[in-house]
């Protein structure tokens, strides 16, 4: 894609001289670096008006970050929502590729759950945060003037802003797509541990994986651990093993983060039962995120779950440098931490067209096709 086409989208947002922000980023000093996004670093930075901003500077040498800039531009300058973040510009100079976003002081969700804990989030936070991350979901899925779907809902990729109000980040993996269309078979790309068995395999994408991955969010929001831990009992590496059978012995609350010394049981209790039901094998029993901000707020019943979440426990591959060759394994001995654990925000890209003749036995815990 040329400059030219480039900058004939219909953006909306600032266009931003790299001039400009090179000098709010005191040059990309490393002092100012906030992490490394889905396609390159990002910087905090000042403006000359004095708005903090978060800029993501795209790697140069990635083809695919390209495309994944230009439909981040798209889709972001698209929605506006108080439960997704602000793209104030962009900045396209040579091969030069740059995003502003507002700046959230309080960084991720999974920083505030699984880091260094500076932030204490008490219980009622946490039942906020949920809400609105299925609020902001909502809007991409139902409200927006297109439907969108996310692709990569997990907690690094939610920011908190100074009132802790949770706002959906990085829609560089976002894919937009028509009414018409009831899937996209496309190349997977997400992070593994938030991955819908469906899209996982057979790169079967609708709205139902973001409801899937918004499930995994849920527990580990609830819990303040990620959803795969090799360090802990065989019993408890998996989040949504160990979730479920807590459900099955009716011990639900012993879930909740040790951290948090007063909360809202029948509210925990929904919570994890809505999880439940986002993580269903079969997207057709996931609920739309529209039902789940109804039940989250009581204005909708909860459906009693009857059947264990789906999910892959162990994922290998044959070549990490040039991941289209994805195998799955059955067992759940012996997981590759470094590749599983969610809260090294591993992300996966695999063409689905080779994956599925790759994969060897997943273990989901029901069939996708008979959702049971």
């Amino acid at each position: 894609m040329d400059d030219e086409e480039l900058l004939g989208i219909d953006i909306g947002p600032l266009t931003f001289s790299f001039s400009e922000l090179k000098s709010a980023t005191n040059d990309f000093n490393p002092a100012n670096k906030l992490g490394e996004g889905g396609f390159g670093p990002v910087y905090k930075g000042t403006l000359n008006d004095g708005r903090v901003i978060a800029v993501k500077q795209l790697s140069a040498a990635s083809h695919q970050g390209k495309n994944q800039f230009v439909t981040e531009i798209a889709t972001i300058s698209a929605v506006q929502h108080n439960n997704l973040v602000d793209l104030y510009g962009f900045c396209v100079e040579g091969d030069k590729r740059l995003l502003v976003y507002e700046y959230l002081e309080n960084n991720s969700l999974d920083q505030a759950l699984f880091g260094k804990r500076s932030l204490n989030l008490d219980w009622s936070t946490r039942f906020d945060i949920c809400l609105g991350v299925a609020r902001g979901l909502t809007y991409l899925h139902e409200e927006s003037r297109v439907r969108i779907v996310h692709r990569d809902v997990k907690a690094s990729n939610i920011l908190l802003d100074s009132n802790l109000i949770p706002k959906i980040s990085d829609f560089g993996l976002a894919k937009l797509y028509d009414d018409k269309k009831t899937h996209i078979s496309t190349r997977v790309a997400g992070t593994i541990g938030y991955l819908a068995p469906e899209y996982a395999m057979c790169g079967h994408l609708t709205e139902k994986s973001d409801v899937f991955a918004f499930g995994v969010v849920a527990l580990e929001t609830v819990s303040g651990r990620p959803n795969s831990d090799p360090s802990l009992d065989e019993a408890k590496v998996y989040l949504l093993e160990w979730a479920w059978y807590l459900h099955e012995t009716k011990r639900e609350v012993e879930l909740v983060d040790s951290r948090i010394s007063n909360f809202n049981e029948e509210e925990v209790k929904r919570v994890i039962a809505i999880a439940f039901l986002c993580t269903q094998a079969s997207p057709l029993l996931r609920p739309s995120m529209s039902r789940v901000v109804g039940m989250l707020s009581g204005d909708i019943e909860v459906a009693t779950v009857t059947s264990k979440p789906g999910y892959l426990t162990d994922w290998k591959f044959d070549d990490i440098s040039g991941i289209n060759s994805m195998t799955i394994d059955m067992s759940t001995k012996g997981t590759d931490s470094s590749v599983y654990n969610s809260s090294a925000s591993t992300t996966v890209v695999g063409d689905t067209s080779q994956s599925p003749a790759k994969a060897t036995q997943p273990l989901i815990y029901s069939t996708v096709s008979n959702g049971r």
